[in-house]
């Protein structure tokens, strides 16, 4: 088992790679979709909203509802992927044999 100063220059070093690897997330772009592409949102990994693309065949206002429910899919589409893209970077971040406590879990 490491010593205290290894554990804490560990967790020093791992500190340093979650902090770079945030910075990291809001260049990482997820694309959300919905209605088979009809509707698509970009985001970045932070969940920052990038763009909306809406294909003009949707733009019937008799179908209000239906775009609205289609934009909803999307994003949440979008968030999920952010999400997963986020985890996978910081799970990056964390060096390989850190002791984490029980229960733990990443990202923080």
């Amino acid at each position: 088992m490491p010593n205290m100063d290894d554990i804490l220059k560990m967790a020093q070093q791992a500190q340093e790679d979650l902090q770079r690897a945030q910075a990291e997330l809001d260049k990482v772009e997820v694309e959300g979709t919905s209605g088979g592409g009809l509707v698509k949102i970009r985001a970045s990994a932070k969940g920052r909203i990038i763009g909306v693309s809406i294909d003009e065949s949707l733009m019937v206002p008799d179908d209000k509802g239906m775009l609205e429910d289609l934009i909803a899919a999307a994003f949440n589409d979008a968030k999920l992927k952010a999400d997963q893209a986020a985890a996978e970077e910081m799970k990056k971040a964390v060096p390989a044999g850190f002791p984490m406590p029980p229960g733990m879990k990443m990202p923080f």
